[in-house]
């Protein structure tokens, strides 16, 4: 395995890349011996701390350039997940013929003795993920969930004593580089375009999911969305045991909308007013959770009590708090148009939406139908908010908004008591924000000020 050739070989290995994945993987490489050169763009605060702590390790670090020669003599590239395929430090590893390895590869690796439900699709991941190790613990296994939810696998296969099981969220910029990734379990939740702003073609993003599966064998498992066309084109053949997940049909997991009820096969497993998350996007969520843990043996009962004891996970469709009759909704981790969709329609209030951002690739204009029934107002703002007001131009009334904090007192002036407003941008935070998640806690603390 990955871990243990590098070991052997004792050539160094180049990270590209730092943040938590570059450093969990650095420090994992150290534990082990074997010499490491660290190199990342950014020189700031934070990549100034995260080299310290690779360099008290004893690995060689440098800020602001890559060492382009270098990376080509290495003997493997570990590449963090922001990294592009064509990045110059990438393109020198090709050219030279280094292999390339993603962190979470190099973690998975580490654990020989851990077991994996792995989790992928363009929208839902984080709470799918979420809501499987909240299960897994309910039902008292040694279970935490690592992957592109914010804990890298390689810090995991740090600890003293690793967990017996992983739920593991996987991007498609992750699976790009994770040719040893192998679970027990495989999810698909959904796929819709994204990320076209790095991606060539929706084939070559589709391509980059359908890699979860690339080592599934006859003691596979697969759970898929029966809902969405493009995934069940993408599961059809796979070797091993398949479930499937409903919220229209009757499917292994599913919903009896009638009876307001979560099912698996004939037997009800939760009241849907049991479930204390909003749309049937997390119905699906929920359903293909419970899923999982009917392939690991889970009781019934005791997911029941743990979907009910789930709360919404932060920045994705997640109630702020009501001010003067008007829910605020925090969805800031909805970087693309589908997942603004899917947060549109779990609301059952009219709204007023905040889009905006960097631009990721996809025009805006199907939202236009959605909004028009109960959209008071966009409000736009950001690097895109010139494409949202085009795009959306006669579905929709658009205002522009300039800093964050004048978008909030937009919104609040537009919103009439009843109403919610909903932090859904389509777009990345990288105009204004580190991150999503900074932009979705400056929402919080605005809203909290109101």
């Amino acid at each position: 395995m990955l871990l243990d050739d590098l070991r052997r070989e004792a050539k160094e290995t180049a990270i590209i890349g730092l943040g938590k994945s570059g450093v969990a993987a650095g420090l994992l490489l150290r534990d082990h011996c074997v010499p490491v050169y660290a190199s990342e763009l950014r020189d700031s605060d934070s990549t100034n701390a995260w080299a310290a702590t690779l360099r008290s390790a004893g690995a060689d670090v440098e800020l602001g350039a890559h060492d382009l020669a270098r990376i080509a003599r290495a003997g493997t590239v570990i590449v963090a997940p922001g990294v592009p395929p064509e990045a110059p430090p990438l393109r020198a590893a090709v050219d030279g013929k280094v292999p390339i390895f993603a962190e979470v590869d190099l973690g998975f690796t580490a654990l020989p003795a851990t077991q994996f439900v792995a989790l992928t699709g363009t929208n839902g991941k984080t709470t799918t993920t979420s809501l499987v190790a909240h299960l897994m613990q309910a039902a008292s296994l040694d279970a935490v969930a690592a992957g592109n939810i914010g804990l890298p696998l390689c810090e995991v296969a740090r600890r003293p004593a690793p967990p017996n099981w992983v739920a593991l969220e996987l991007s498609s910029f992750q699976l790009h580089d994770c040719p040893h990734v192998k679970p027990r379990v495989g999810v698909l939740l959904n796929l819709a375009p994204n990320h076209l702003d790095r991606y060539h073609s929706l084939e070559e993003y589709y391509g980059d999911k359908a890699l979860l599966f690339r080592n599934a064998d006859a003691g596979s498992v697969t759970i898929s969305n029966a809902d969405d066309p493009a995934v069940q084109a993408m599961v059809t053949g796979l070797p091993g045991r398949h479930l499937r997940f409903s919220v229209r049909e009757r499917a292994d997991g599913w919903y009896d909308r009638a009876r307001g009820r979560l099912m698996l096969d004939d037997v009800p497993l939760l009241e849907r007013d049991h479930l204390p998350l909003l749309g049937d996007h997390n119905v699906a969520n929920a359903l293909a959770a419970a899923l999982v843990m009917r392939a690991i043996g889970g009781p019934p009962e005791g997911m029941a009590a743990g979907l009910a004891s789930f709360r919404a996970i932060e920045h994705r469709v997640e109630p702020v708090r009501e001010v003067r009759g008007v829910l605020w909704i925090n969805d800031s981790k909805s970087t693309n148009v589908t997942s603004t969709e899917v947060a549109i329609a779990a609301l059952e209030r009219p709204f007023v939406l905040l889009m905006g951002g960097r631009h990721k690739g996809e025009p805006y204009t199907r939202l236009g139908p959605l909004l028009r029934p109960r959209c008071r107002a966009v409000v736009a703002y950001g690097e895109s908010g010139d494409l949202i007001e085009r795009d959306l131009h006669g579905a929709v009334r658009v205002v522009r908004a300039g800093t964050f904090e004048n978008v909030v007192e937009t919104a609040a002036s537009l919103a009439q008591r009843g109403d919610a407003v909903l932090l859904s941008p389509a777009c990345s935070s990288y105009d204004m924000f580190n991150n999503y998640e900074e932009r979705g806690a400056t929402f919080r603390a605005l809203v909290e000020a109101l």
